[in-house]
């Protein structure tokens, strides 16, 4: 195993997907991708009097965010490459993920559905990522 791929939008469920990715790289010597994705704003009724944030803007914001969420992980031992993206979320990772030996995802992140015991993102990496994917549930992974 070479690459490991892991979505991270500043949840809980992704804080628990990326330590155990972290682990799982560590143990097999793969590189780790570390994935945010900031959601591509949408237009407002008129983009001259609301301008869209700019691009440079979003990525810091999703710079911070992969920030906080590997501060006080280890990482010394594992390469681990930030990268944010602007779009959707399951086809940014989707595409992440190619060429990758594994896709690693929380069952649950910051959408608003909170009863489902999968999200919608986790939903379509399952259906459409190109590589093996780790679905991380709360409690259910021996690493927790």
């Amino acid at each position: 195993m070479t690459r490991i791929v892991v979505g991270v939008d500043g949840s809980e469920g992704s804080r628990r997907a990326l330590r155990w990715a972290l682990e799982e790289a560590r143990l097999r010597h793969a590189v780790l991708d570390a994935v945010h994705v900031v959601p591509a704003p949408p237009l407002l009724a008129d983009p001259v009097v609301f301008p869209p944030p700019p691009e440079e803007q979003l990525r810091a914001e999703g710079g911070r965010v992969l920030d906080e969420m590997l501060a006080g992980l280890e990482t010394r031992d594992v390469e681990v490459q930030r990268i944010v993206a602007v779009g959707g979320a399951a086809r940014v990772l989707c595409e992440a993920s190619r060429g990758a030996d594994l896709l690693v995802v929380g069952s649950r992140g910051l959408g608003g559905f909170k009863g489902l015991l999968v999200g919608s993102v986790a939903q379509q990496a399952i259906a459409h990522a190109s590589c093996a994917i780790a679905l991380i549930v709360p409690g259910r992974h021996p690493r927790e």
